[in-house]
């Protein structure tokens, strides 16, 4: 039923058994391979001291440079699952640059974990000499799976894995844009970030008949090892159910959950911040919340002058993620970066989460080529050492977020000036503009006086509260004022209604005063 190709790989497979590395060597009965496996050779792992020395490749490829390595591309004539008929194709990435932790890649066949041995034919080098006595047991950087995604004639990635635990995908028309990762630690904390890492990836293989594709994984690092389940489900909206699988080797203080990672340089309210023509630089714009209770929340995102770590405390979040809401070309005029064609990454959380907090971690940049924003959720105390905990989560990549909830959500929000005149000894009053659109709004415009703007503060005060028609968006502009002492920080909170019925998500923000300098207030939201 194989083409020679296909025979050829299982041929070379059967050699690279017995060279896979040793902490993957476990396997299943024959035909039986599944997830259990995977959590059996993590709690393995986890009884094991680090293996630092399995994560190496030759120096040859951890010299290679950013151009070097682009040099470098997997041949499409190759990719896996040509002949059976399947929408689905398998690319494994070479190793090298800043890629150097080697990932043993298996292809599940008929309940079979087979290996895909590593070898020089499967790449195109370009200007690089191609490396010479590399064992097939190498290994891969990771891997991409193409589909037909955007035309039934054509192959477009829907989802990779490269780098750590890192992966993307993508729905339909989108660009790459934010990342995933399966697991983050410390990240935010007062020492180095650790970054897990994959030491092997399995994929099933599909039939001419699979709409989904099955992935396994199994995580190392010095502090954790872990097993994880990927169900990718191709579309509009491309779907992923996770269940994952985590076991700590020692108390880890800080421990993301559904990490996710994106980059903002620059939005509609940061004119200081622009480098060139482009009026905004992003991949996303702003964390959107449910709340345990249900209430649904969006702070802004922002490039701050230092390190802002904003915690939102719940019980069994029903969802968070960093979204790309302004879709509009006109907003970046970057015809190569497409920004306005980046997804957001929406989680749902299943099951009980407990307590905990969802973290925005939000870093200083300059360069739009680095990720500076990290959103998770981090549980309340830290997960038993040695002890297995389950999680499991559906992440969405979506081009809108319209269809999330009934309500108005914000489109767009800004800093006025601070307020001179409101500036008094020991205090500073700044301006805060939102733009409120969709959900019921149109239904008040006969009737405005029967919206509200509720508008509260954690410290200072609300001076003015301000709602006018936005004819151009057709929702309504909320205007607040709001005091402060000198040397304090606020988080404001707004949000519309007409008597007890919630007509919009509620915004968020944080500001400041520096201490000394009511007059020069900064603002720590766009």
């Amino acid at each position: 039923m194989y083409a020679p190709s296909r025979r050829a790989f299982l041929a070379l497979a059967s050699s690279a058994y017995a060279l896979a590395s040793h902490s993957v060597q476990a396997q299943a009965p024959k035909g039986t391979f599944g997830y259990r496996d995977v959590v059996q050779q993590a709690t393995a792992l986890a009884k094991q001291p680090f293996d630092v020395e399995s994560a190496k490749i030759p120096d040859e490829l951890s010299k290679l440079t950013y151009d070097s390595y682009r040099e470098i591309r997997f041949r499409r004539d190759k990719a896996f699952w040509r002949e059976g008929g399947s929408d689905f194709r398998l690319l494994p990435f070479h190793l090298g640059f800043l890629h150097n932790k080697p990932v043993q890649v298996y292809i599940i066949n008929h309940g079979n974990a087979i290996p895909i041995p590593f070898t020089t034919g499967l790449f195109e080098y370009g200007k690089v000499p191609v490396p010479k006595g590399l064992s097939p047991a190498l290994g891969f950087a990771g891997f991409a799976v193409t589909t037909n995604l955007n035309d039934p004639k054509v192959q477009d990635e829907v989802i990779s894995f490269l780098g750590a635990s890192y992966f993307r995908l993508i729905g339909r028309e989108h660009r790459y844009g934010l990342s995933a990762r399966s697991l983050a630690l410390d990240v935010g904390g007062q020492g180095a970030e650790e970054f897990p890492f994959m030491r092997a990836l399995w994929v099933e293989e599909p039939s001419r008949d699979t709409t989904e594709l099955v992935i396994y994984a199994l995580l190392d690092s010095p502090s954790v090892a872990g097993a994880f389940r990927y169900v990718v489900r191709p579309g509009r909206d491309t779907h992923m159910d996770v269940t994952a699988t985590i076991i700590p080797r020692r108390e880890i203080e800080r421990i993301g959950i559904a990490p996710l990672t994106s980059m903002f340089q620059a939005g509609e309210g940061d004119l200081g911040q622009r480098t060139d023509f482009r009026p905004e630089i992003h991949d996303s714009d702003g964390l959107m919340l449910q709340s345990g209770s249900g209430e649904w929340i969006w702070r802004p995102i922002r490039n701050p002058k230092a390190l802002r770590i904003s915690s939102f405390g719940d019980k069994n979040p029903r969802g968070f993620g960093l979204m790309q809401r302004d879709r509009d070309f006109g907003s970046y005029q970057d015809l190569e970066a497409r920004y306005d064609a980046r997804p957001g990454y929406w989680v749902q959380p299943q099951g009980d989460w407990g307590e905990g907090r969802v973290d925005l971690i939000e870093i200083p940049t300059n360069n739009e080529a680095f990720d500076n924003i990290v959103a998770c959720w981090t549980p309340g105390k830290p997960l038993p050492v040695g002890e297995a905990a389950a999680f499991s989560y559906r992440i969405s990549a979506l081009s809108t977020t319209w269809h999330l909830h009934p309500y108005a959500q914000v489109q767009q929000s800004f800093n006025g000036s601070d307020i001179e005149d409101g500036v008094s000894q020991g205090q500073g009053t700044k301006r805060f503009i939102v733009d409120f659109a969709g959900g019921d709004l149109a239904y008040y415009q006969s009737e405005p006086d029967r919206l509200e703007l509720v508008a509260t503060t954690t410290a200072g005060a609300i001076t003015t509260k301000i709602l006018t028609f936005n004819a151009p968006l057709k929702g309504v502009r909320a205007i607040v004022d709001a005091t402060l002492p000198d040397g304090q920080s606020a988080e404001l909170r707004m949000f519309l209604r007409a008597r007890n019925r919630t007509l919009s998500e509620t915004w968020t923000a944080t500001w400041s005063v520096p201490a000394g300098d009511a007059a020069g207030t900064q603002s720590s939201k766009k």
